[in-house]
């Protein structure tokens, strides 16, 4: 078992696998993290996963960027986020049960964090000799977001996407892309008492993407922002499933 951090592109990154010395993965699976979050947020998943699914600790490693601006100077020790939000808007909205529509916003810095989310990937794959089809993006909040922005403009399909508490920007920008891209197994979830964000956001990104004619495996559960047990183990199973057809 190793834990390891290593610079991909401009991006720190943790890299989490129990592979034999010297042995390559046949499969990546990137995961990042939310606003807000440290970069090592989500490491705990790939310990977690692999006491589950044990036939992939030969087989799989695990990638957790952190994103690339300090939230130092905003009070938040540690935290991270891949673009700045308006967190006094947030919190309004929150207090008030206002429903945020971003489907027409493309936030300041999300195309930036795409590209560097990119540049990190690129250097990933090319260090591990693998095509961007042995490669699955996870990512959870405002880490699915940007995980969404680069997987819709791969020049080759990811073995898949996956979405935990996200929701829908840029529609027209997205929707473009997603007729464009190459299509490839998207597996989402999200709580239906999420009040960061909605449950309703959650929909118009399924809704736009099947309408793309992707395939999506949704998970809808009575619960807040987080990743729950179902979605969890949904991933591990698309993981199995992913090296068992290599």
């Amino acid at each position: 078992m190793t834990l390891t951090t290593r610079t991909l592109g401009s991006l720190s990154c943790q890299i989490y696998d129990q592979l034999p010395d010297q042995t390559k993965p046949e499969l990546i699976a990137v995961v990042s993290h939310g606003f807000g979050a440290p970069g090592d947020d989500l490491v705990p998943l790939g310990p977690e996963i692999l006491r589950r699914s044990s036939d992939l600790a030969s087989k799989v490693q695990f990638v957790f960027p952190a994103a690339p601006l300090s939230l130092l100077e905003m009070g938040i020790p540690g935290g991270r986020a891949w673009w700045m939000l308006d967190v006094a808007a947030l919190n309004a909205a929150i207090a008030s049960g206002t429903i945020r529509d971003q489907r027409n916003e493309t936030p300041e810095g999300l195309v930036e964090a795409g590209q560097q989310f990119r540049d990190m990937l690129d250097a990933l794959l090319q260090d591990a000799g693998l095509p961007l089809s042995r490669c699955v993006l996870a990512g959870f909040s405002q880490g699915s977001m940007v995980s969404t922005e680069v997987a819709l403009q791969l020049p080759e399909p990811p073995a898949a996407l996956t979405i935990w508490s996200g929701t829908l920007l840029c529609e027209q920008r997205w929707g473009s892309l997603a007729e464009q891209s190459t299509r490839f197994p998207i597996q989402q979830s999200h709580g239906k008492q999420d009040p960061i964000l909605p449950f309703e956001g959650a929909i118009w990104l399924k809704e736009m993407l099947e309408q793309r004619e992707f395939s999506i495996d949704f998970t809808e559960f009575m619960g807040p922002h987080t990743i729950p047990e179902p979605a969890l183990e949904k991933f591990g199973s698309l993981l199995a499933d992913l090296t068992s057809s290599l």
